[in-house]
């Protein structure tokens, strides 16, 4: 049930109690003459079953009969209080079984998703980023109010520790394509890629350092990339005072704005189709390569046109965004 229907039985019931009350003591005004204060006292007496000693002798049968009525409408005011609050307690675990259910089977449903492990504000801003490129994702967090966050901003979730293998298990690490971990411990986010690369291998694992010396011990445990937030915001601001529009333009290439050029990163593997193409002939079909990756992890920067794509390399290029969506769709 809604919030919104039992919000209206919680309104219904209300006027029914408020009816029956001033319907009752506009009885015993009305009909036997009573004192307002006496009749409104006898009615909620009689209402709330408490009985305590009548007001006033009830010495013929109508006004036996009005008492009677209320005693029986009192009842049926306890009896459906105690019934909206019990509606009210099964719907909310109805509801919850139902939405960790649902939830439980999109998270199984997905393939070559992100996995974020915890949603402060690290965390969420990567999760909106991702969400921002097409990536599908799951939000591990061990705080509830952490768990609302991510679901109020529409990302499936999953609640518990990180450093768990059955938690990781559940948001499908076996079938994911990258694991972020931004949790504000350096210990658990060591704990965290060491499960995740013993559960998957080939996982692309990225890492939040928070103190200094921990990058070290991150990539040991088998992290691909480690980034500290501090050290990075350091960078950006020295990159923006000494070279601001070089900032400016990468930040408007990599943004997801609607612009007319982007920066992109495209791996190609045996069986993709840019395999011998060359440079010149991507450039015709108005991409810019700025490098391209090799396979012993140097770059290639400015390569010529002539020069041609192999297997296992990655070409970083830039471009309008209906070229580069070209590319990674021939990749």
């Amino acid at each position: 049930m809604s919030e919104a229907v039992r919000g209206r039985h919680v309104q219904a019931w209300v006027l029914a109690v408020l009816a029956i009350s001033i319907l009752g003591a506009v009885g015993y005004v009305v009909l036997f003459g009573w004192p307002v204060t006496d009749a409104m006292y006898m009615t909620v007496i009689t209402l709330t079953t408490v009985g305590y000693k009548e007001v006033h002798e009830l010495t013929t049968f109508p006004e036996q009969l009005w008492t009677m009525l209320l005693a029986v409408a009192g009842v049926g005011i306890i009896f459906g209080s105690i019934g909206i609050v019990a509606e009210s307690i099964i719907s909310e675990a109805a509801s919850g079984r139902r939405e960790a259910k649902r939830m439980q089977e999109a998270v199984g449903a997905l393939r070559d998703h992100y996995i974020v492990c915890g949603y402060g504000r690290v965390g969420s801003t990567v999760a909106h980023e991702l969400v921002h490129t097409g990536a599908r994702l799951v939000v591990i967090d061990i705080l509830p109010a952490s768990l609302e966050r991510a679901a109020a901003d529409g990302h499936l979730v999953v609640q518990g520790d990180a450093t768990d293998d059955a938690t990781l298990l559940t948001a499908g690490i076996e079938r994911a394509r990258g694991l972020v971990t931004t949790i504000d411990s350096d210990a658990n986010n060591v704990y965290v890629t060491l499960s995740a690369r013993a559960m998957s291998p080939g996982l692309f694992i990225v890492a939040r350092a928070n103190t200094t010396g921990s990058e070290d011990k991150l990539l040991q445990a088998g992290a691909n990339r480690v980034v500290s937030p501090y050290t990075m915001a350091g960078r950006r601001i020295a990159e923006l005072a000494i070279r601001p529009r070089v900032a400016d333009y990468i930040d408007a290439a990599l943004s997801h704005g609607n612009l007319s050029f982007s920066l992109e990163e495209v791996e190609v593997d045996a069986a993709s189709p840019l395999v011998g193409v060359t440079v010149g002939q991507l450039r015709v079909d108005g991409i810019v390569t700025l490098a391209i990756l090799q396979h012993d992890g140097a770059y290639e920067a400015n390569p010529p046109e002539t020069r041609s794509i192999s297997e296992g390399e990655s070409v970083i290029a830039s471009g309008s965004t209906d070229a580069l969506a070209g590319l990674r769709a021939r990749a």
